[in-house]
């Protein structure tokens, strides 16, 4: 793309398509609100719509679209978001906390994600939601595979370069919903109450605007 064609993708509307319900939708949602980015949402199920209508090629949500600028990968529609909306970056300038942004962004995706949401999350909250029975095997399974996951984050935390509370960085916008998710179980919060520093991260972060005005179950569980 030209220089031109850049800027003229940086003045067009943007469209977010995503499962509502889905942790890496609530994701890229977050970093909309806190970058203040005007955007319209598509509502698609890639569990029960045709998957040949949808723009990404693996099937997945999210997906952004800006102008002729089609992205996917949550965290490739993160760092977009931030470069190209300007005012006040997610994206820290010290090489160290650079780094850790994408480590704990890296964590969550390649450790976090499916023991904490897609076995604790889903079956103890999502499925009881959905008025479906939980597995309670899969939900111990999950809390086993998510204790290292914790404790990797706990001395990212405590190092106090990122993950503060303070100055939010897309390391805070990634985390934050997953951890949401994960702590709505009962087992989750109680996991989570182990560790400290990241204890306090989240008592700073759990009811900042971005996430709250995103919340796709603001009423669940009560």
């Amino acid at each position: 793309m030209s220089s031109g064609g850049l800027a003229d993708a940086r003045s067009a509307p943007f469209t977010l398509i995503g499962y509502r319900y889905s942790v890496y939708t609530w994701i890229a949602r977050g970093v909309l609100r806190q970058t203040d980015t005007p955007y319209q949402f598509e509502d698609f199920d890639p569990f029960s719509q045709d998957l040949s209508t949808h723009p990404h090629p693996f099937g997945r949500v999210p997906v952004l679209r800006h102008g002729a600028v089609t992205l996917h990968e949550t965290a490739a529609i993160c760092s977009y978001v931030d470069a190209t909306r300007g005012g006040l970056s997610l994206t820290p300038t010290n090489a160290l906390a650079k780094a850790r942004v994408l480590q704990v962004t890296s964590i969550i995706d390649s450790y976090g994600y499916w023991p904490m949401i897609r076995q604790v999350f889903a079956h103890r909250v999502f499925r009881p939601f959905l008025g479906e029975a939980p597995d309670e095997e899969v939900v111990a399974e999950g809390l086993k595979a998510a204790a290292p996951v914790l404790t990797a984050l706990e001395t990212i935390a405590d190092e106090e370069i990122i993950l503060t509370g303070s100055e939010l960085t897309l390391a805070d916008c990634h985390l934050a919903p997953m951890l949401d998710y994960f702590c709505r179980a009962p087992e989750g919060a109680r996991a989570l109450s182990a560790h400290p520093a990241l204890s306090r991260w989240w008592a700073h972060m759990s009811d900042k605007s971005f996430l709250r005005d995103t919340d796709p179950l603001p009423n669940y569980p009560s």
